[in-house]
């Protein structure tokens, strides 16, 4: 384990969870939870990306796309660990273990199914459909920009309704805690709640100014492809353009990836400034301002994704 004077110059970053913050480092992801009778659940696994590991698949605009793969199974693991300890607190405490090892899988598929269809509705299939009623399918542009604002106005609105949910917001409570965290860890700050609240909830290298930044880069990508393939084959129908643009989501991604990871290491540049702006403004609302015991599990997740050496706290359970 090593201690806080060892700290070494690297990043971490996670997300929130259901009662919980999930925290990677560069060996270890760890997911801490708080459960209804506020001991502190907390599942530890080994990571190693497998851009480290591959020397194509490490390389740039290419390891961006992969990381968010990576990512995604993380975050989706992580999600389903704290879930399954929110069941627990909701059951029957005698039914716990039955519960435990009993998923309904199906409903599992159903949810992500479900999910993956709303969101394709939504942002993808909508905008280009209103684009279209409009008259705006030759203007490749045009229809780009239109499509990209109303994507960007569906995601801030769909944010804002879920962020007026109780249960959301204290996941949102809880990335708030993460990001408070990751600053005081960078800034070599002693990681006691007293000290850690006095950092911002908003921080440049968050997912929801990843998300920001795939929107806006997409718009500009999509119409010089649209306009290249207007001159070559005639304006393309909805679902052609839907095809083409979805199979251009890994390279925009990669982009994005290697813009944030610049932004980290020169966040005064102006330019930086500008990019990240938009992601920070949305942050507003996916972050909020947590209490201690947030904060509290948040620290702990970051310790132990960072083998830094715990307090002694019986409160604490690894599963």
């Amino acid at each position: 384990m090593r201690t806080m004077k060892e700290k070494k110059n690297i990043q971490i970053g996670g997300q929130a969870v259901i009662e919980g913050v999930m925290m990677r480092g560069p060996e270890y992801y760890a997911t801490a939870v708080r459960r209804k009778n506020h001991q502190i659940e907390i599942k530890k696994e080994k990571f190693h990306s497998i851009t480290k590991q591959n020397r194509f698949l490490g390389l740039p605009v290419i390891r961006g796309f992969v990381s968010l793969i990576e990512m995604l199974i993380i975050g989706i693991k992580s999600l389903n660990f704290s879930a399954s300890r929110a069941e627990l607190d909701f059951e029957d405490p005698k039914k716990e273990k039955k519960a435990s090892n009993s998923g309904n899988k199906f409903s599992e598929y159903l949810s992500f199914v479900l999910a993956f269809g709303l969101a394709f509705l939504l942002f993808a299939y909508l905008p280009y459909q209103i684009a279209d009623w409009l008259k705006l399918s030759k203007e490749n542009i045009y229809f780009n920009l239109f499509a990209g604002m109303i994507r960007i106005i569906f995601f801030v609105v769909y944010i804002w309704i879920i962020s007026r949910f109780k249960e959301i917001r204290r996941v949102f409570q809880y990335h708030g805690a993460e990001h408070k965290s990751v600053y005081a860890y960078e800034n070599d700050i002693d990681l006691s709640p007293i000290k850690i609240q006095e950092f911002s909830t908003l921080h440049p290298r968050c997912g929801t100014s990843f998300i920001f930044l795939v929107l806006l880069i997409s718009i500009a990508l999509f119409s010089i492809v649209d306009t290249i393939v207007s001159r070559i084959w005639g304006t393309p129908g909805i679902l052609t353009r839907l095809a083409y643009h979805m199979l251009m989501i890994p390279f925009i991604s990669g982009i994005s990836y290697e813009i944030l990871k610049l932004s980290g290491k020169n966040i005064n540049h102006p330019l930086v400034k500008m990019l990240t702006a938009p992601g920070l403004a949305l942050q507003r609302i996916t972050t909020q301002p947590p209490d201690d015991d947030q904060i509290e599990v948040a620290v702990i997740a970051m310790k132990c994704a960072l083998e830094i050496d715990l307090e002694n706290n019986d409160n604490l359970k690894f599963i």
